[in-house]
């Protein structure tokens, strides 16, 4: 089991270490789940997510070969900009949901100014050597240089309304202006790395990318300029209710190998005006003639927790669905849950059964996401 360069600090912390993705992270801290949530709602929470993977690609056909293995449309993404989008096999299914930078070849703040990388792809950490496999199979004949350079990068996010402020209180550089889905390349607390104002919790911030032998002094030093704005270490939990609550779909839960992107309420990100890339014509196919079953957001009407795995309960009383998430969403205080469920029981406001404990619960489907962000 693998452990990130702060382990000691988490332990120090009281965090509760649990196998993740083949690391040992903490799950939560001393002050627990429910606090850490709130904090990044109405503060900020920081959280080590090292063992997120990344990778480099540089060359003259880059362009070329991302427009071909990913669902996005690139053509226009600028220096510093940034992208969420779906890598996909053939048959439209996934292999992974995956953030894309695009950089300058140099000054772009990357450890060790990576590979001249001209793109930064950032994946799953369960993914990480699947994906590069993956997308290394089709580099042939094209001028690309593909590497993984996880190890020599160092992965934190720093998330909440204050979050930007704390930052921009270490550097020089003005992250408050920082545009939404942007990278900046700047010095904080005396780090140099790369910042990109995204994240996976429905509030702002930004990821940081820096060199691993600076994690820790530089933790200490985001702590104890963030400890008076009410800053948290967070923990696994905290990061997967707050992504949930904000509908952020989590592969191997919302998305696997059997999801599509139009399934998961994703078709946003396809670009199927793109004139080929892999995946495309499955997807063209679903596109026009319909998914078979679609992820909806409900809320339980009865108080009982729908857990991942539950199945749902169709009208004629028998299972036709399953729950991919479900809990106490801790800022509305109310049992809520994602699921896929057949094409036509997806209309807002329809009555479901959500199989508790082999007993069927009344549901309700609702607007997703269950909580967005004030800006």
């Amino acid at each position: 089991m693998k452990q990130t360069r702060l382990y000691e600090r988490h332990v120090d912390l009281g965090g509760r270490m649990v196998p993740f993705a083949d690391y040992e992270l903490p799950v939560q801290y001393t002050a627990g789940p429910n606090a850490e949530h709130q904090s990044v709602r109405t503060a900020a929470g920081v959280f080590d997510i090292d063992h997120m993977g990344q990778f480099a690609l540089s060359g003259g056909d880059a362009l070329r070969f991302l427009q071909y293995v990913q669902v996005a449309d690139l053509s226009r993404l600028k220096e510093w900009e940034a992208r969420y989008s779906l890598l996909c096999y053939e048959d439209g299914t996934l292999v992974d949901d995956i953030f894309i930078y695009r950089l300058p070849a140099s000054d772009n703040g990357l450890p060790g100014q990576s590979a001249g990388a001209e793109w930064l792809i950032v994946v799953n950490a369960s993914n990480r050597e699947k994906d590069f496999t993956w997308l290394q199979s089709f580099t042939h004949g094209l001028d690309v240089e593909l590497t993984d350079i996880s190890d020599e990068t160092y992965m934190l996010a720093v998330q909440g309304p204050r979050a930007v402020g704390i930052l921009d209180g270490m550097t020089d550089a003005d992250l408050a202006s920082v545009p939404s889905r942007t990278a900046v390349h700047a010095q904080v607390g005396g780090t140099e790395m790369l910042l990109g104002r995204t994240g996976y919790t429905g509030e702002d911030g930004f990821e940081l990318y820096l060199p691993p032998e600076e994690a820790v002094s530089f933790w200490d030093a985001l702590l104890s300029e963030g400890r008076g704005a009410g800053l948290l270490p967070c923990g696994l939990a905290a990061r997967d209710s707050l992504r949930f609550e904000a509908c952020m779909s989590l592969y191997g839960h919302e998305i696997d190998a059997k999801t599509t992107p139009y399934e998961a309420r994703l078709g946003w990100v396809v670009a199927l005006q793109k004139p080929d890339f892999i995946g495309r014509m499955a997807l063209l196919k679903e596109k026009l003639e319909g998914s078979a079953r679609l992820l909806v957001a409900f809320e339980m009407q009865e108080r009982a927790i729908p857990r991942e795995g539950y199945g749902i309960i169709g009208q004629e009383g028998k299972v036709v669905g399953q729950v991919t998430t479900g809990m106490k969403s801790p800022t509305l205080d109310k049992f809520v849950g994602l699921g896929y469920v057949p094409n036509g029981m997806h209309r807002l406001g329809s009555d479901i059964h959500v199989l508790v404990r082999g007993s069927p619960r009344r549901a309700r489907i609702c607007k997703r996401p269950f909580y967005r962000a004030r800006r």
